[in-house]
């Protein structure tokens, strides 16, 4: 196929803040996790699909098959859909802090 030009499970982009590897990025509706520590405007790859711990608000509890959506300003994982940018789906159950298994969806 001569239009194609990768899978899309990993992209390159210009990181639009400094990041650290394994960080949430989000640009416009595109959010992926930084495959390695990249300053602004410099290229960074990011993970786009996939299942990863990601951190999440102490206080959402959640359960197997979720929304999760991406706080960009705390960081975190939520339930909250208001204001935050859909990621993917809960693969685990999590209540409390720390981290929550989530399945990225590079479709949203």
């Amino acid at each position: 196929m001569r239009n194609y030009i990768q899978n899309g499970d990993n992209i390159t982009v210009d990181s639009p803040a400094d990041v650290l590897s394994g960080a949430g990025v989000i640009i416009g509706n595109l959010f992926g996790l930084a495959n390695g520590d990249a300053q602004t405007g410099k290229p960074v790859v990011l993970s786009t699909v996939g299942v990863f711990d990601l951190p999440k608000t102490t206080a959402n509890d959640i359960t197997v098959g979720a929304a999760l959506y991406w706080n960009d300003t705390a960081k975190e994982v939520t339930t909250t859909a208001s204001g935050n940018t859909k990621i993917g789906v809960a693969i685990a159950a999590k209540s409390g802090a720390g981290t929550v298994a989530t399945r990225l969806n590079g479709t949203f």
